[in-house]
């Protein structure tokens, strides 16, 4: 049981730590030559005591035992997840799970997903995933993770819950715009493996790239897949479509790398933050990769932070038209900083600026183009047809041997049902093509 002097004791040395951390803060920055004085805040003595108070309370009156360990970590978690959604605390597992994340392989559900009100909320569900293949859609609140409530559950406990064996499965219960009553979906866990860069031929010499997510290896990817657009068109694309829509972010050197390969010089994006080795600013070499071809990028609300960077830098260096929704304005730049005890902080320590000086964060990318999230249908069939020459009795044939409807006909009716953004996208790519000749 924790007595008075306890309490004092640790109040006292909670206080000693912090003010010696502060001193060694003020010597470090005399130390600097060219950096600004800054005023030290006067220690919050009463704050303190009142944070000591509460420790020792729930140490001698909660209903159970508590450890100081978890005590101290769960005030870590809090002082952090106040500061924005995006700051946290990473215990060794969390930690070593985020280093997997970012080389495309991990377990769970493939979906990316922060905090709302006290609920999880999906930023996007990852492509080819469990996720994925169940419907689980950009917006969507998870409410219950099998029968127990997220409301008041961290971020972290969330995710670790979601996480589990492949094969095993997880009920989610979801509230989503549209629906009068919860939707209950179930989900089987699977091994993850992120594609991060898919590509095809749309159409003859027009090129679609489509990237899911920005992990260390995607600029090469990209490249790669660039070259074989290239060599399916005996090197000649007259338009390529990049498809970043509902990809959540991620490593901001990959999206440098991303818009490097369309662009031969200028600013990409530079960051701002409050320590000097938070302010970066990133150029283009000169080696577009698809020789000034022109561009359409689609994005979408689920279209975040990396994304929003390529999109961003493309369209402040007029170099593609942005086509979509309104993205979903992530323009904070996190850093992981490693702890002595094996876990680690992920702290914002910078916002980030598109070249022409656009800070991103909560307003998001404006589309050049703005499209709603449609999706085309027939008119209904009637009995009334209208009639063609082709119908009329005695018409003289073609004259052409295999005419008809084409393969390419055929596949372009198929895109403006299965996918209208697309469908425009290489649509206009045709227009300027048209116009440039």
């Amino acid at each position: 049981m924790l007595n008075k002097k306890s309490v004092f004791i640790l109040s006292l040395g909670v206080m000693l730590g912090i003010f010696m951390g502060l001193c060694s803060s003020v010597l470090a920055e005399k130390n600097k030559a060219a950096a600004p004085v800054m005023d030290t805040e006067t220690l919050p003595f009463e704050d303190l005591r009142t944070f000591t108070e509460i420790f020792g309370r729930i140490k001698h009156d909660y209903v159970e035992p508590v450890s100081d360990k978890k005590l101290l970590e769960d005030a870590i978690r809090g002082m952090l997840s106040g500061l924005d959604p995006h700051s946290a605390y990473l215990v060794a597992e969390e930690y070593q799970e985020l280093k997997e994340g970012t080389t495309g392989q991990f377990g769970g559900l493939g979906i990316e997903v922060t905090m709302e009100n006290g609920f999880v909320k999906v930023v996007t569900p990852i492509d080819d995933t469990p996720a994925q293949r169940a419907g689980i859609k950009t917006g969507d609140l998870i409410v219950r993770l099998d029968d127990k409530p997220v409301k008041g559950m961290a971020l972290s406990d969330a995710v670790k819950l979601m996480r589990g064996e492949p094969g095993s499965k997880i009920l989610l219960t979801i509230v989503r715009e549209g629906e009068e009553a919860p939707l209950k979906i179930t989900l089987v866990r699977d091994v993850v493996k992120v594609k991060s860069v898919k590509s095809r031929i749309l159409e003859k010499n027009y090129g679609y790239v489509r990237i899911s997510s920005f992990q260390s290896g995607t600029g090469e990817s990209l490249k790669e897949a660039l070259a074989t657009l290239k060599k399916d068109n005996f090197g000649n694309l007259k338009g390529l479509v990049l498809d970043l829509r509902n990809n959540p972010g991620g490593v901001l050197n990959a999206a440098v790398e991303v818009s490097d390969a369309f662009l031969k010089s200028g600013l990409i994006v530079y960051t701002e933050g409050r320590i000097e080795n938070s302010e970066m600013r990133f150029n283009a070499a000169p080696d577009d990769l698809i020789n000034g071809a022109p561009m359409v990028v689609l994005i979408n609300a689920g279209s975040a932070s990396a994304s929003e960077i390529v999109a961003g830098a493309l369209q402040d260096q007029k170099r593609a038209v942005i086509m979509g929704e309104k993205s979903f304005g992530k323009g904070s730049v996190q850093t992981i900083l490693p702890t002595s005890n094996g876990a680690a902080v992920k702290l914002t320590t910078a916002r980030y600026y598109t070249p022409s000086g656009r800070s991103i964060q909560a307003e998001g990318i404006e589309p050049d183009i703005a499209l709603e999230n449609l999706k085309l249908e027939s008119l209904d069939k009637t009995d009334f047809k209208p009639v063609k020459e082709a119908d009329l009795s005695h018409h003289l044939e073609n004259g052409k041997e295999g005419a008809g409807q084409s393969a390419a006909d055929k596949e372009k009716e198929a895109l403006d049902k299965k996918d209208y953004a697309l469908y425009e996208a290489l649509t206009l790519l045709k227009g300027i093509s048209i116009v440039n000749k």
